[in-house]
């Protein structure tokens, strides 16, 4: 197996290489299928270092809490347990996925407005800095998907747009930057995700594209970044049914569908890094089988790495059970050993000690690059009626109708940072409660303002007129005719198809404060529009243009 690390994109040294095959000799059969899983980690469950000590996987996905404090003693008390290092692995995806402890930085979206490479390759350079900081070497990102199915509540601010172009190129600034700081990137959603408008966090979605289209777009996107020396393809539980298979197994998804990782990615287009599986707990997954058939089926059938576990104890138990009855061959297995170990080896685990870089953490000069890429992303779609720029001589009482912001492991929507920024311009700020009356007098300006990215088992994004209103007589009403009204989306782009002779309509991509401050500052004419939007934001609707 030692050619698998030899070769692009590992080239590893032949000491590097003598590391992987000392240490998986070294390892008793337990340990080595612990290799197998990367499980998730957040908070501060007291018995997770015991746990995982006991476990002993390949590594981690951890969501890092802002106290450095304890994430830096935890890294390192994780680290200096360890027979064999770990991978620790996270999604540097920006926005409200931006490293805890580090720099609130864009989302994919908000890059692809900006539209600038080398803005681009600064706000990579610092998430891959960080991210090497704290003890991070694997992030599952960047994004290759195509948001071509608009309706999709996963995809839009996940990627960086509809244009395979824009994609391709931004994906692989990001490869670059990281890898050339030490952080293996990932390529994902294979065999892509963004023709089918639902979300495999809940259902097996599929790409229903012809292979002649799958090759001139999700095709070259791969062939790209896989000749750009990408270390990890995430293998998704998508559907590619034009590459074979008859029946149902036409629609096996490719987290467990041999033909598409080791025919098509590894034969075809000569992938030779580390696949991991999309999160196994997810929808798209278990709807398809049995987890004690399936588990063992994501190794057997070309991943090399099982990711996420909601009773590890139990699928360790099911993997130990499939590798003594042989529906994990010994072949497999090595394979995967190797090429996990290999990644390891590549990270540089096997060298030093690990020690957390404080130095390197929330440096004030990465927060002011941040924030002048992110000035750049909000994008003014329309202002038929030329309500902006705001003033208070002119908007002074302004309503707030919001649903809040919706972040990914919180039970309840956040509240919005922009009204007390524009409190703090001058204007006389009122949050709309449900059952308020909405007098066209007693307002000179509505504002509406949405927060909600495309991050996790969303299943439908819209503008809910209802619950947004909380009567169905006042979600009815339009009084945007008789009073200034400004639509804002921090997130999910496409509000106008429910809402499309909006008057003033503005795409901000993220919800995260560094980019509330930066619409107000255009908001307050006091910087610039952004006029590139990487999507249709009016849905093919014409009566949104207007």
């Amino acid at each position: 197996m030692t050619h698998i690390l030899s070769r692009p994109p590992y080239n590893l040294s032949p000491e590097a290489i003598a590391w992987v095959e000392a240490t998986k000799s070294a390892l008793t059969p337990a340990e080595k299928i612990g290799q197998l899983f990367v499980f998730h980690s957040m908070g501060r469950d007291p018995d997770e270092l015991d746990r995982l000590a006991r476990l002993k996987p390949a590594g981690i996905t951890r969501n890092f809490s802002g106290d450095l404090a304890f994430e830096a003693g935890f890294m390192e008390a994780l680290q200096g347990q360890a027979k064999v290092p770990l991978l620790v692995s996270a999604d540097l995806e920006g926005s409200r996925m931006s490293l805890g402890v580090g720099t609130e930085v864009p989302n994919p979206i908000a890059l692809a407005a900006v539209g600038d490479l080398q803005a681009s390759r600064q706000v990579a350079a610092i998430m891959a800095e960080e991210a090497r900081a704290i003890g991070i070497t694997w992030s599952f990102t960047p994004v290759v998907d195509l948001n071509q199915a608009w309706r999709s509540a996963i995809v839009a601010t996940r990627g960086f747009g509809s244009e395979i172009a824009t994609v391709q190129a931004q994906a692989l600034a990001q490869i670059a930057e990281f890898q050339a700081r030490g952080v293996a990137a990932t390529v994902k959603h294979w065999p892509g995700e963004g023709f089918d408008d639902r979300d495999q966090h809940l259902v097996t979605t599929i790409n229903p594209l012809s292979m002649d289209q799958w090759r001139a777009t999700f095709g070259r996107l791969y062939a790209a970044a896989i000749e750009a020396g990408v270390m990890s393809v995430m293998s998704a539980h998508i559907a590619l049914p034009a590459y074979g298979g008859e029946g149902v197994e036409a629609y096996r998804p490719a987290s467990v569908n041999r033909a598409l990782n080791l025919d098509l990615l590894r034969g075809e287009l000569g992938f030779n890094g580390i696949i991991v599986s999309d999160a196994t707990p997810m929808g798209g997954f278990g709807a398809w089988g049995p987890r004690e058939e399936m588990l063992p089926e994501v190794i057997e059938n070309g991943c090399d790495i099982i990711l996420f576990s909601t009773d590890a104890e139990a699928d360790v138990a099911i993997i130990t059970k499939a590798v003594a009855e042989g529906r994990i061959s010994a072949a497999r297995l090595d394979e995967a050993l190797t090429r996990s170990l290999g990644l390891k080896a590549w990270v540089g685990l096997h060298r030093a000690p690990f020690k957390v870089d404080r130095a390197a953490l929330r440096r004030p000069e990465a927060a002011e690059v941040a924030q002048a890429v992110t000035q750049r992303a909000p994008v003014l779609v329309k202002d038929v009626k030329a309500t902006l720029p705001l003033s208070p001589a002119k908007h002074r009482r302004v309503l707030v109708i919001s649903g809040g912001v919706v972040v990914p492991f919180v039970p309840q929507p956040l509240p919005f940072d922009l009204p007390e920024m524009l409190a703090a311009e001058g204007f006389a700020v009122t949050l709309y409660t449900a059952g308020m009356k909405l007098e066209p007098s007693d307002w000179d300006l509505v504002l509406y303002l949405f927060g909600e990215e495309t991050l996790l088992t969303r299943g439908r994004i819209h503008l809910d007129w209802l619950r947004l209103t909380g009567h169905f007589g006042a979600a009815m009403a339009r009084r945007w005719h008789e009073v200034p009204t400004v639509m804002i989306s921090f997130g999910w782009p496409y509000y106008l198809y429910d809402a499309p002779r909006v008057p003033c309509y503005i795409n901000a991509w993220a919800t995260m404060p560094s980019m509330q401050k930066a619409v107000v500052e255009c908001l307050m004419g006091r910087a610039g529009w952004n006029r590139n939007s990487p999507v249709d934001a009016t849905c093919g609707l014409g009566d949104a243009l207007f």
